[in-house]
């Protein structure tokens, strides 16, 4: 039986990490230190919660979880950050406010020359949302889009952190994701953290070089980035969702928030029911020689 709330038996671990993780803090670092500390982490709530953010995307935070994701990948204020192909902004106007005073955000986009009948509406939202200076600061922009146009990701070695939320099954799709992964590598500084969140497949399914379905195996992913020369650091379950078995008629944008029910045998509120898909975090590190 599928459960209405997915994320309701993950609520008291959390809650009781993230007491934990405070009083460790407060034990091991100066004043200086926490205040600093305490500052980032309320701007990045702010970021993500804040009232310039529609009800709708500000709602999904309960799958998507971008405060905890964004600390896990450890994304300070100060840093560089690359957001892969960021679609439609949903982590953008997360990023954006946080990086806007101290760091600076750069996007990928669709290439101008895209053949996707999607891609210059998608482009054109992205660069409308960051045209706001007092909320983005100066966003930069590149395109990387496979099969055919794959830019380097700004000036190489200067990036403190390469994230890409929910891509790399389109990569896959082209047969390019060992390319594109070689592109986060070159724009990373040496030490530097890629994060990925991607929907996860499971173990026990072998897994598809074309991704057709979505979703992605885990060991797959962290082969994939050793395979060019990461490191990989850990991975975390706070973007899992243990009632997604990921075996759903249309892949996995059966699931919310597509719900591309047509030719399941189960109703659309079955599959709200389930939420969003379930989804590795994890990330890796650029040796530091």
């Amino acid at each position: 039986m599928v459960s209405t709330s997915p994320l309701k038996s993950l609520i008291p671990v959390a809650f009781a990490s993230t007491i934990l993780t405070g009083i460790l803090l407060g034990c091991s670092h100066s004043p200086h230190h926490r205040k600093g500390h305490h500052m980032g982490h309320r701007k990045l709530h702010h970021s993500a919660y804040g009232t310039h953010r529609s009800d709708e995307n500000r709602m999904r935070n309960i799958y998507r979880h971008p405060v905890e994701t964004l600390k896990f990948f450890e994304v300070k204020p100060d840093m560089k950050v690359a957001e892969i192909a960021p679609g439609g902004g949903w982590y953008t106007e997360i990023l954006g406010p946080y990086l806007k005073d101290r760091g600076q955000l750069h996007l990928t986009l669709f290439s101008d020359q895209s053949k996707r009948s999607y891609a210059p509406k998608l482009n054109q939202r992205i660069r409308s949302l960051t045209e706001n200076k007092e909320l983005f600061g100066e966003v930069s922009f590149s395109s990387l889009e496979t099969p055919n146009t794959l830019e380097d990701i700004g000036v190489e070695g200067t990036f403190d952190r390469v994230l890409t939320f929910r891509n790399v099954h389109n990569w896959m799709k082209d047969d390019k994701a060992k390319e594109v992964f070689k592109k986060f590598f070159k724009a990373l500084k040496p030490g530097g953290i890629l994060g990925v969140v991607e929907h996860r497949a499971k173990n026990s399914k072998k897994q598809d070089p074309k991704a057709a379905s979505g979703y992605v195996r885990e060991d797959y992913v962290i082969d994939l980035a050793k395979s060019v020369g990461f490191e990989f650091l850990a991975k975390s379950e706070i973007n899992a969702n243990y009632n997604d078995d990921s075996n759903h008629t249309n892949g996995v944008w059966t699931l919310p928030p597509r719900l591309r029910t047509k030719g399941s045998a189960k109703s659309e509120s079955f599959y709200q029911a389930i939420g969003e898909s379930d989804r590795m975090t994890v990330k890796f590190r650029k040796p530091l020689k």
